[in-house]
């Protein structure tokens, strides 16, 4: 994809629906009791990954152009798969349905894409096995492709090393299946989808925080059965980071992003647009199905560094290309620490924003934990290198919008993995 600067973006879209949430969805109405429906499903690669999955373990699920529909058989109604389960390149996928897997009386193994099958599973295997799991990298490199033979699993109080969505899911599903109790404590709280998600399908899950800390414990009780729901996804608030990105720094611009989900553990992406000096307002909040949902108004702003660390960083790990491209267009010197976890995702996020902001001529520092930005430094076309990471390629897709020359973006095609429309969504804007 080659792109080029541009000036006034302004209209109204709509953003898919939320990636998170749609493959719990799918997860959880495999193993409720009665038909799901979902609408404004996210057909990005990665959740159909989920649903082919699931279909290879025996659950019907019939997809529509305005809704999925998923014939669930309860907590123990999958089937032995016939071959082995292929979850593309989504790890929510692998560390989520090994939780599930784990709770199975048969056995079954999944694999994934060459990028996926170097992503770290010691962080899901080691819990499990705790819980008397028999899982085991088939390698015996701690990645996919994974085995998992069926087992009798035990409740347990666990102290998460990290915040993590995927980890915590993985074990609080795994505890579905438990003969007790499952208790996950995270540093400070990830996304809880998962927890919003089980209590509306019926699940005995509870929430906790510990008196003057950070951290966030959540308790599953097994025995419970899930009762099948209909639910609209909101729209996917990391999908719609470039779309405000993009609003706050193309000139003359201004964008109304409809229905975004805006959840509490999700939504650091708008207190740092506010901090850095961003014109965001919100309009129409609401609650559903448990999740905060609004419209998202945003103009164009001169914006300023700011320091990210600590407690915000698990509600917008996604959103740190997009947030360090930002801060290479503001005035004065961008922190973020505190963000390891970027070198486990689809590539090592801190190297390739890093080594693609240079490229563009930013002043950008790597420090083993984030990055240091110093804006004031006119972008410039490049190629971008995204290594088939998707939000890289997004990210660089809006440097590009406000660089001077041209920029080529390899490998743009990775964007399905998340947001198919992207590219066309900008159309709409013009």
């Amino acid at each position: 994809m080659e792109l080029t600067s541009i000036t006034g973006l302004k209209g109204t879209i709509t953003i898919p629906g939320d990636k998170s949430i749609s493959h719990r969805l799918v997860m959880f109405g495999s193993i409720a009791e009665g038909t799901t429906r979902i609408h404004h499903f996210l057909n990005g690669e990665d959740c159909l990954s989920t649903i082919n999955c699931f279909r290879k373990l025996g659950i019907d699920i019939i997809q529509e152009p305005t809704q999925i529909t998923i014939h669930g058989k309860g907590l123990q109604g999958l089937t032995p798969p016939n071959e082995i389960l292929d979850v593309g390149n989504s790890g929510t996928t692998a560390r989520l349905l090994s939780g599930i897997l784990a709770g199975q009386n048969f056995d079954s193994k999944i694999t994934g894409d060459s990028s996926l099958r170097k992503r770290p599973m010691k962080r899901i295997i080691y819990p499990l096995k705790k819980m008397g799991a028999n899982i085991s990298s088939i390698l015996r490199n701690d990645c996919a492709p994974l085995y998992i033979t069926k087992s009798t699993l035990h409740g347990m109080n666990y102290d998460c090393p990290v915040s993590s969505a995927q980890i915590k899911s993985c074990i609080l599903l795994a505890g579905l299946y438990a003969d007790s109790k499952t208790s996950v404590t995270e540093p400070v709280l990830s996304r809880n989808h998962t927890e919003l998600l089980l209590k509306s399908f019926g699940a005995d899950i509870l929430s906790t925080h510990e008196l003057h800390s950070s951290k966030a414990t959540a308790t599953i009780t097994p025995g419970s059965k899930l009762y099948a729901q209909e639910m609209t996804v909101p729209g996917d608030i990391s999908s719609a980071a470039y779309f405000i990105a993009a609003g706050l720094l193309v000139p003359d611009s201004e964008i109304l992003i409809k229905h975004v989900g805006i959840n509490s553990t999700r939504s650091g992406i708008l207190k740092v647009c506010e901090d850095m000096g961003g014109d965001i307002t919100l309009i129409n909040q609401q609650v559903e199905n448990g999740e905060a949902v609004a419209d998202i108004l945003v103009r164009t702003s001169t914006l300023h560094g700011t320091t990210i660390s600590g407690e915000i960083i698990p509600t917008l790990i996604d959103e740190i290309p997009i947030i360090a491209v930002m801060a290479a267009c503001a005035e004065g010197t961008t922190v973020i620490r505190d963000a390891e976890e970027l070198k486990h995702k689809e590539s090592n996020r801190i190297d390739s924003v890093v080594d693609n902001l240079l490229a563009m001529g930013a002043n950008v520092t790597p420090t083993p934990d984030g990055m240091i930005i110093t804006g004031g430094h006119p972008l410039k076309g490049a190629t971008i290198h995204p290594l088939l990471d998707h939000r890289i390629a997004m990210a660089f897709s809006i440097a590009a919008l406000v660089a001077s020359d041209r920029t080529t973006i390899l490998d743009s095609d990775c964007i399905n993995i998340s947001f198919p429309e992207f590219y066309d969504t900008f159309e709409e804007l013009l």
